[in-house]
């Protein structure tokens, strides 16, 4: 069990923070991985994918769009009570839309450690 104040702090992306609850450093998990993502206000994670895995996210509160696609071109807003389904190799980018509220999301993935590429859509 991980209370909130043991949880692992995770490598940023962009603006984005990250806090694991259940990892392999935290409890031995060898086959799930489960965060809360934060992004501030106006602020956006990096465009990124991740080659060993696949996530789920749950977005918490909070609105924003979700950026997906070889060059981000795929735009879908969101907001809180979605799920959003993020295959491996996928690229993609949350962003924060408001001026005002964090955008706070639950993220899954079926792999303890991620590998993540940070990725240029202006190098394709």
């Amino acid at each position: 069990m991980t209370h909130p104040d043991g949880l692992e702090v995770e490598i940023a992306s962009g603006s984005m923070t990250r806090l694991a609850g259940v990892s392999a450093a935290l409890g031995g998990a060898e086959g799930i991985h489960l965060a809360i993502a934060t992004i501030p206000p106006g602020c956006a994670s990096s465009p990124h994918y991740h080659v060993n895995c696949e996530s789920a996210i749950y977005v918490v509160k909070g609105r924003g769009r979700f950026l997906s696609g070889p060059k981000l071109e795929k735009s879908d807003a969101i907001a809180a009570g979605d799920f959003i389904y993020v295959p491996p190799n996928s690229v993609h980018q949350p962003i924060n839309d408001s001026l005002t509220d964090e955008l706070e999301l639950i993220v899954a993935r079926n792999a303890p450690v991620e590998i993540v590429v940070e990725y240029d859509p202006e190098s394709e």
